[in-house]
């Protein structure tokens, strides 16, 4: 690749991966190398993320910490909200500062809020607002998606960025399941009394990975996006139907992580150490279940694949009403882990259908006459800002879950029945709109109502 790019002020200048000679002769080992670095970053911060959602489960009068379900549910939120807002401008500070410059940053910045957990949780009587701030400050690790996919799209040919992007996606959501499994380990064996020990074991895992980002990861010149790209994303009606989508499925995903050992102590009295030992299954098998969705999408449609995947959300939500009215703890649990499998599948599909449905438009703009590689030059831009856009406020409805939570288990006999409500309302709402705007399309000249259907949903 040495022929095809070099090294200024710190950058990698003049890469392109569709160069096929350059990226065979070297550029794929560059670009793999950069791959797995973003993972270990991203995954530590998903982990950091939801770290609240393990500390919260250890916090009772016998550590001088009882706090209420309701300050629970709203300490766990608060990450949620800051992480989902730290995305858009975490997407446009690696293409000003660089992917190895903010992953560094962004990697070494999580000790700000690891080092005080760390501390406070082991001070008995600390007041929730101390816990607040910092919860505010792990969301910090929510908003390394936004920056880590960015990035990782300049390095790889389009052939290979749907798998590029879902390992890289599905690596760091498996940093939920990951501080889940950290807890489970800490309660069976030093007990349910020791919170700090889940912290103190990313500490030096932060220190690692921003080591080996600075030494080996790069900057690239081609990551640097057009401006105004996401203003224009913004005026696309399409932008928030998708985003209405995502909140349904990346919301669901991250929502339920953060609150699912909670709504088990509430629900069922579960112990710290049973509600983290069925936990940490859901989120494993969500991350992995993302890439399943986007490689279905691949084949069947994007558009077709998420409304078969919210008609098994609802349906898996009518188990979970069920199960809580016959106090059926068993079928809870599957329930939930369901809805955990299928919320992943539903965020690999869902983010397929971007780059169709702005493919779809140039094709729409090159039958009227328009110039081939600008329409879809202008479609690949927008694709890009359009996942940062849907990636923010998808996030931003796993705070909308915890809130949900909050005001159903507000006093002490209080029940998740009313919040399962709302959320089989939601996925109800998806369904309707994903039949109306992506499976009844109005066929552009020369094509068939099914081709355009098919065009439209697939990648």
């Amino acid at each position: 690749m040495a022929h095809a790019s070099a090294r200024q002020g710190g950058w990698l200048t003049g890469w392109d991966p569709e160069d096929e000679d350059a990226w065979h002769r070297g550029g794929h080992r560059v670009a793999r190398r950069n791959l797995v670095l973003s993972v270990l970053s991203e995954h530590v911060g998903f982990s950091v993320w939801t770290l609240w959602s393990v500390l919260v489960l250890f916090m009772s009068p016998g550590i001088g910490l009882g706090f209420s379900p309701g300050a629970k549910f709203l300490l766990v939120a608060t990450p949620t909200v800051v992480g989902a807002l730290l995305r858009l401008p975490y997407s446009y500070a690696v293409s000003r500062f660089g992917g190895r410059t903010w992953t560094v940053f962004a990697t070494a910045i999580l000790l700000v809020p690891t080092l005080p957990a760390l501390y406070f949780v082991q001070r008995p009587g600390t007041p929730l607002w101390v816990f607040l701030v910092i919860g505010a400050l792990a969301g910090t690790g929510g908003g390394n998606f936004a920056s880590s996919m960015t990035n990782i799209a300049a390095f790889f040919p389009r052939r290979h960025q749907g798998w590029a992007l879902g390992l890289n996606a599905g690596g760091g959501n498996l940093g939920v399941a990951a501080v889940q499994l950290i807890g489970l380990v800490v309660i069976a064996v030093a007990g349910d009394t020791r919170p700090a020990y889940v912290v103190a074991a990313y500490l030096p895992l932060i220190v690692l990975v921003s080591l080996l980002a600075a030494w080996k990861m790069d900057n690239v010149d081609a990551v640097r996006s057009a401006p105004g790209a996401q203003r224009k994303a913004a005026r696309h009606r399409d932008t928030w139907w998708i985003s209405l989508l995502y909140i349904g499925t990346f919301g669901s995903f991250i929502g339920y992580g953060f609150a699912f050992g909670l709504v088990l102590q509430n629900e069922f009295a579960a112990s710290p150490r049973e509600a983290v030992g069925y936990t940490f299954l859901g989120p494993l098998l969500g991350a992995f279940s993302r890439p399943l969705g986007g490689w279905l999408a691949d084949r069947l449609g994007g558009a077709r694949v998420t409304f078969w995947n919210f008609l098994g959300m609802a349906a898996g939500t009518v188990v979970l009403i069920v199960a809580a009215g016959r106090d059926s703890f068993g079928l809870f649990v599957a329930g939930f882990t369901a809805l955990f499998v299928l919320s992943g599948l539903g965020n690999g599909s869902t983010y397929k259908m971007i780059p169709a449905v702005f493919a779809r438009k140039a094709e729409d703009e090159v039958t009227s006459g328009g110039d081939a590689s600008a329409a879809f030059a202008r479609a690949r831009r927008l694709s890009g800002a359009v996942i940062a856009i849907a990636g923010a406020i998808g996030a931003l409805g796993g705070a909308a879950i915890n809130l949900a939570f909050k005001l159903s288990y507000t006093d002490a006999a209080g029940s998740g029945t009313p919040a399962f409500v709302v959320f089989l309302a939601y996925y109800a709402l998806c369904l309707a709109v994903i039949r109306a705007v992506y499976l009844r399309r109005v066929p552009a000249p020369g094509l068939r109502a099914a081709d355009t259907v098919k065009e439209t949903s697939r990648v």
